[in-house]
């Protein structure tokens, strides 16, 4: 399978804390990698490292083939890079329909035509994203009024309208219910599977990580201590002490 994402020897340090130090994985397309570890491990920094919010101290990170150092965040999106966050960030006052083709509009720099062609621009585009994420049902109701599971979805929707071929999920099931968590999991594995995304996630519920991810890394003072299977991981000794709490 071709790589969509490749760190090398990523590091960042701020002040004399060192975030990030020395870190090297990859990522395929259809593949979903965990990226797992205490507070303070690091996954955070690595992430807005990936999507150019921050720029590394030494090494390098490649999407679908081009060194991507130096990019600014808008610069990776074009790329074919979707990002999803912890807390979900929509127009409250627009509708689910409205939210989804302000990202498309971005993407095509069409955002001067908001103003005077924007309802008849990009719907049946947004409307086949709704129906992919299951809520096309809601397209005419405001963001502000869903559950947040459905909010959840739309935020999905919109990390697919730059048809992404690396999707950045920050803890994508956080305040979720656990049957809402494994069903957006579930949702979210189908897509990538048939569209053939390379997903990189971080996530707080090991039920999640063991369930839906092909591989986990787990970091720890910003130094990947592990990688492997799901099973592999969990097996693992020095990951059972410093991240899931078991000893001996």
């Amino acid at each position: 399978m071709a790589k969509v994402l490749e760190v090398h020897e990523l590091t960042k340090s701020f002040g004399g804390v060192q975030a990030v130090n020395n870190l090297s994985f990859d990522l395929a397309g259809g593949q979903l990698l965990a990226m797992i570890g205490p507070n303070g491990a690091g996954k955070s920094t690595c992430f807005n490292l990936i999507n150019g919010q921050l720029r590394p101290d030494f090494g390098k990170v490649v999407i679908m083939g081009k060194k991507i150092n130096g990019y600014f965040p808008r610069q990776v999106w074009k790329l074919g890079v979707g990002r999803t966050f912890q807390i979900t960030s929509t127009f409250a006052s627009m509708t689910v329909l409205e939210n989804i083709k302000m990202a498309i509009l971005s993407y095509h720099r069409k955002t001067k035509s908001l103003f005077s062609r924007v309802r008849n621009l990009y719907r049946d585009e947004s409307m086949e994203l709704l129906k992919l994420v299951g809520i096309e049902d809601q397209h005419d109701r405001a963001c502000g009024v869903l559950a947040y599971g459905d909010l959840k979805r739309v935020e999905l929707a919109v990390a697919l309208a730059n048809k992404p071929q690396l999707l950045l999920m920050d803890e994508p099931t956080a305040g979720m219910g656990s049957a809402e968590r494994q069903s957006l999991m579930e949702l979210t594995t189908s897509i990538v599977r048939t569209q053939n995304i390379g997903v990189l996630f971080t996530e707080h519920d090991m039920e999640v990580v063991f369930t839906h991810a092909d591989r986990i890394i787990v970091l720890n003072r910003g130094e990947l201590v592990a990688e492997g299977t799901p099973e592999a991981v969990r097996n693992n000794p020095q990951v059972q002490e410093i991240y899931l709490g078991k000893r001996g």
